[in-house]
């Protein structure tokens, strides 16, 4: 890999291919406005690094390793228009797991010098861009056992962006 060359990098847990379907199955069904997410491409970030050096991806990969939490269920049952047109699949209630890990991850980045948004952390799968406010459709509960997380790679292709992972961790399970 060329070491000059930035990679546009974020965190993230993929939705499960399987999920990843029926949740865009759904999403046409509706006939969302906007220009539709790639089913390949659905995930939750957790953090976006945005522009980094390619120098920098071995301390990202060993920043993240020793990140724990237990594994989770992550329940999506709300759809909210967010940002500027965003439709996006959101959870009505954030599992602890999941805030944990967020939490600690930024730490870590910020810790090693990493310019993270000032936003709060708000999970969400995005369905589409450029979507017109209004009332949104209910939509069923989409959810998935998450078990990992992983740092990607958002990479320009002809035909728009593709995400390639490029590590990824498990999460431990619950003891009980």
């Amino acid at each position: 890999m060329n070491t000059d060359k930035p990679l546009r990098l974020f965190f993230a847990l993929p939705c499960p291919p399987r999920l990843a379907g029926s949740i865009c199955r759904w999403r046409d069904a509706q006939g969302l406005a906007g220009r539709p997410v790639p089913e390949a491409n659905l995930h939750l970030t957790l953090a976006f690094l945005g522009s980094q050096p390619a120098h920098t991806l071995d301390a990202l990969v060993q920043l993240a390793r020793p990140l724990h939490t237990d594994a989770f269920v992550l329940r999506l049952d709300e759809l909210h228009t967010i940002g500027h047109g965003f439709a996006c699949l959101v959870p009505s209630q954030v599992p602890p797991p999941l805030s944990h890990l967020v939490g600690q991850l930024h730490a870590k980045l910020c810790a090693h010098g990493v310019a993270l948004d000032s936003r709060p952390f708000l999970p969400h799968v995005t369905l589409s861009r450029e979507t017109a406010p209004g009332p949104q459709p209910r939509p069923p509960v989409f959810e998935w056992r998450v078990e990992r997380f992983g740092l990607y790679l958002s990479e320009n292709v002809g035909h728009g962006v593709q995400y390639r992972e490029l590590s990824s961790w498990p999460l431990t399970a619950p003891r009980g």
